[in-house]
């Protein structure tokens, strides 16, 4: 059994726990936060150890009715593996702590490829992280790209990816992030950050991104042009979307064609917290000539690197060496099957 502990209870740090709770070898043995809040109720209420960075702020937890455990540092010795799921920049503050303990650690694409020396895709990389120390799980946006990239690479080649990001203004639950009435080009200079992550994770890859932060707060939204080396095909591609076990076809009959609709299936399908693990690409997209690939991509920023930590955590303990069990046994323990099995 596999312990571990959550740095950080945030929107992050919450579906990890979940997720691994789930998960028949791995335990959560503590998660931490930094003050009381509504997350750390629910951390209580699903049976977390609660760990805090300062000690000196125990009576102000104990106060509302919520134990401490004990320090983060508690919480690290204690652990095979720690998850830091910090605000980004933050992590990388809490590296020399790992070291000190020699603990294993993995970090979220917020941080910089350099905090862990690798940048870790379950359907690209998963040999390559066994028993290393320290992996970064990269972002949310890149995770996807990486995913579809991948799997078109290995069947046609892939000569240049152009993508354009358009992103979700915050998360849900967050109160101090914009634009309320915006496009804003974020950054305006090409390409953006995103093109030099996935080259982090694929790097024979040629890419260009470009981004923008949208109002809203469901799901990213990617339109993404690739230029093949062989002659590619619709039905071959969508073949290859309904195999991949976390790439989800949305399929025409569900006449689904906006983000609010895909965050409103997850919820009728029970989905917890309507979370969407796979990419979610659009049937009627695709569209494929010659060597030119076409089509719509939704990621759930919340939620589509959740399943990649799991499997990170097993690849750097060298529990399963395989990728694919490891795949099959997290998306298994999470009930979870791609978007088009469910319709």
């Amino acid at each position: 059994m596999i312990k571990v502990a959550i740095n950080g209870y945030g929107t992050i740090g919450k579906r990890v726990a979940d997720a691994v709770a789930a998960q028949k070898d791995m335990n959560v043995i503590g998660v931490s936060k930094t003050r009381p809040s509504a997350e750390a109720f629910i951390a209580k209420q699903r049976g977390y150890p609660l760990y805090i960075a300062d000690i000196s702020k125990k009576a102000a937890f104990e106060k509302v009715g919520l134990a401490v455990a004990g320090t983060v540092e508690e919480m690290c010795l204690a652990a095979d593996v720690i998850v830091d799921a910090t605000p980004g920049d933050v992590g990388a503050t809490n590296k020399p702590l790992y070291e000190k303990l020699g603990k294993k650690a993995l970090w979220q694409g917020g941080e910089d490829h350099e905090v862990a020396g690798f940048s870790f895709n379950s359907s690209c990389n998963y040999k390559d992280a066994i028993g290393r120390q320290f992996v970064r799980v990269v972002s949310c946006n890149t995770t996807g790209l990486c995913r579809i990239i991948n799997e078109i690479d290995r069947e046609f080649g892939v000569a240049h990816v152009h993508a354009i990001m358009v992103r979700r203004g915050s998360d849900p639950g967050e109160i101090k992030k914009g634009p309320i009435d915006a496009v804003v080009l974020d950054p305006v200079t090409v390409p953006s950050h995103h093109g030099p992550d996935v080259l982090s994770v694929l790097p024979h890859i040629s890419i260009t991104t470009m981004a923008m932060i949208v109002p809203t707060t469901m799901m990213h939204m990617h339109a993404i042009q690739i230029t093949t080396k062989k002659e590619v095909t619709r039905d071959r591609v969508i073949d290859l979307i309904k195999k991949h076990p976390r790439l989800g076809l949305v399929k025409k009959s569900a006449a689904i064609k906006s983000t609010a609709e895909l965050k409103e299936f997850a919820m009728d399908l029970g989905r917890q917290r309507a979370d969407l693990y796979e990419n979610c690409i659009f049937e009627d997209s695709i569209y494929a000539n010659k060597t030119e690939l076409c089509f719509f991509q939704a990621i759930h920023q919340e939620a589509d690197v959740v399943v990649e930590n799991v499997d990170a955590i097993r690849a750097m303990t060298g529990l399963e060496k395989d990728a694919a069990t490891s795949i099959r046994m997290t998306n298994a323990a999470l009930g979870f099957s791609p978007i088009q099995n469910n319709h």
